[in-house]
């Protein structure tokens, strides 16, 4: 017991001193560059964190196989940019309607492929986020600003005060964050989170059981779409230039790679692999000849002698009510 306390303890101090980093960073004029640019990185894996924290509902704890996650992502990314461009909304005021426009979306494009299993779901997910790439490239609604994208896009405004710092995107984006890891854990222990887990353990014996899994793979489906539109808005004012190029389906193998890599269905798992997957990148930034190299070595050994990822989920025991047991 003491031992556990200990390493909540530690856990706790650790989150502590991350949040602290800013103030600690932008404390040295000397530095403010070299602190800019490690801001700007910690923001980057922030957003990527919670943009795999989403896929991780559909592929980790589903067991879906989805490699369209950029399209819900660029989604919300546009919604936003139209609405505070064109049509003069605050960006926190398009928050939901970019999660409510990328579910709707999900919905529509999912349910007509949500009885899919495998290679062939993975495969018609590819061609969503091609659809969404080619759409916006082509303009088809006049409003998306073709290959050019949209520019000019507002920062956000909380309590009358206007993020524009890297330091205060990052207390933004990280906290919002720590959110989507203490919803997504409640999720998680929840009777949609144990059906979900059950499904993807074994669908025909949870169907022969009576969970309804058409219906709660469209859930999870839905609900990973709403995050990643959220975090539309925040990629969209944080960036203020949005464009086609950065919704391709690379974006989504990066974060297909960050789950799998981390550790499918565990949430510390998926913080992990957004730090190795964005972040270690940058530590050999100079060695710009062979570090993609290096980085594609270690993900193949790593895929062989750790197929389950760096920290995958621990199994659950579920007790019985007594009477059940009996």
């Amino acid at each position: 017991m003491s031992g556990g306390r200990c390493i909540q303890g530690l856990q706790i101090l650790g989150v502590g001193l991350f949040f602290c980093l800013p103030l600690l960073l932008t404390s040295f004029s000397p530095l403010s560059r070299q602190a800019a640019y490690i801001l700007g990185v910690l923001n980057q894996v922030g957003l990527y964190a919670v943009l795999a924290l989403s896929l991780n509902i559909i592929l980790g704890h589903a067991g879906m196989f989805h490699m369209g996650h950029a399209a819900f992502f660029a989604v919300g990314a546009y919604t936003t940019a139209i609405l505070n461009t064109v049509y003069d909304w605050s960006i926190l005021s398009t928050l939901p309607v970019a999660g409510l426009t990328a579910g709707v979306f999900a919905l529509a494009v999912a349910a007509p492929i949500i009885h899919l299993r495998g290679d062939y779901l993975l495969m018609v997910t590819i061609g969503i986020v091609e659809i969404v790439r080619i759409a916006l490239v082509n303009d088809i609604f006049g409003l998306t600003g073709g290959a050019n994208g949209i520019v000019g896009i507002d920062r956000p405004m909380i309590f009358g005060y206007r993020v524009t710092r890297p330091h205060q995107f990052f207390y933004l984006i990280w906290g919002f964050a720590a959110l989507s890891m203490v919803l997504f854990h409640w999720l998680e222990n929840s009777r949609f989170g144990r059906a979900l887990n059950f499904i993807r353990e074994d669908p025909v014996a949870a169907e022969g059981v009576g969970v309804n899994t058409a219906h709660y793979k469209l859930m999870a489906f839905t609900i990973g779409a709403v995050w990643a539109g959220f975090v539309g808005t925040l990629y969209a004012s944080q960036m203020r230039t949005i464009s086609p190029g950065s919704f391709n389906f690379w974006e989504s193998v990066v974060l297909f790679m960050i789950v799998i890599l981390g550790g499918s269905g565990n949430q510390k798992g998926v913080l992990l692999g957004a730090f190795l997957v964005m972040g270690l990148p940058e530590l050999f930034r100079g060695l710009q000849d062979t570090r993609l190299l290096c980085f594609g070595a270690a993900l193949v050994l790593m895929m062989i002698f750790r197929p389950q990822g760096l920290l995958p989920p621990k199994g659950r025991r579920y007790t019985l009510p007594p009477d059940v047991a009996r």
